[in-house]
């Protein structure tokens, strides 16, 4: 009867888990739903980090004291080289006449390296381009070595192609 009782007690264990298992029928839920509790909140960043000045606060802070910290500037000397860095640049733009045209063919390049990259993406997507795609990258890749790099007059002529090329875009000095 010891037996009988023990696997009545273990089937009733078993059976709110898995009733197929055991083959009999789940007891009623006599527990209501439980409730899951949440982790509890990190502690505020002043309170995580004590003995750190507020403007800093545990890194987080302005990114100007982060870097006058590390480097031991005061935040106007280390605002100084941006300037100096845009210089060059707002000298060209003052430079340029026609800054519509400039800021219209800007915005096209911007819009078609985006359309570009659609499309190509477009393309990975398909299941056989890619793979023949590679095949033909690989192909040309072997064709231009043969032709331009394997042997020396070839290789000369090359370079010095790319010499003209070169000199005809930045000018010759």
């Amino acid at each position: 009867m010891a037996s009988s009782s023990a696997a009545a007690a273990a089937a009733a264990t078993c059976a709110h888990r898995s009733p197929a298992l055991a083959g009999a029928k789940a007891p009623a839920r006599r527990h209501a739903a439980r409730r899951v509790r949440l982790p509890p909140l990190p502690p505020p960043r002043s309170a995580a980090c004590p003995g750190l000045l507020q403007t800093a606060s545990c890194g987080h802070g302005n990114a100007r004291n982060v870097l006058a910290k590390a480097t031991g500037e005061s935040p106007a000397e280390a605002t100084t080289e941006f300037p100096e860095i845009v210089k060059p640049v707002q000298e060209l733009w003052d430079k340029l006449e026609d800054k519509y045209a400039v800021a219209s063919l800007a915005v096209a390049s911007i819009i078609g390296l985006w359309t570009a990259a659609g499309v190509i993406s477009a393309i990975d997507r398909l299941p056989v381009v890619p793979g023949i795609l590679e095949l033909v990258g690989i192909g040309y890749t072997g064709w231009f070595a043969y032709q331009n790099l394997i042997f020396t007059p070839d290789r000369e002529a090359l370079i010095a192609k790319i010499k003209g090329v070169y000199e005809n875009i930045i000018g010759s000095s």
